[in-house]
């Protein structure tokens, strides 16, 4: 086994931001080992959180993933709109179920 296939701990959170006390709240937050990067994690947690609960239009959404050696990546709605984007197995697995189920394409097992 290499240093790449060791699981890391790595926490998400989704933040909504709230204009009016310029603030970021978090709306959802998780935990999962994996070898998954932070960046993979973070746009699948939101993909998948936004197909379950669409934003209204005046609402900003982000995700972020840090794990527990300090990287981190913050990924916004706009990160999201490239087209034919595939969830990996891998990724998909360290999801919680509803946003495993939320997002498209779902993996059959």
């Amino acid at each position: 086994m290499s240093c790449e296939d060791t699981p890391a701990r790595l926490t998400w959170e989704i933040q909504l931001y709230e204009p009016c006390s310029q603030v970021w709240i978090c709306k959802s937050y998780g935990r999962a080992s994996t070898t998954s990067a932070p960046g993979d994690i973070a746009r699948a947690v939101l993909a998948g959180y936004l197909a379950a609960a669409p934003a209204r239009a005046t609402e900003t959404f982000r995700a972020i993933a840090r794990t527990d050696t300090g990287d981190e990546c913050t990924v916004t709605v706009d990160q999201l709109a490239g087209g034919g984007w595939e969830t990996d197995p891998a990724v998909r697995q360290a999801l919680p179920l509803y946003l495993r189920d939320a997002l498209p394409g779902r993996a059959t097992a």
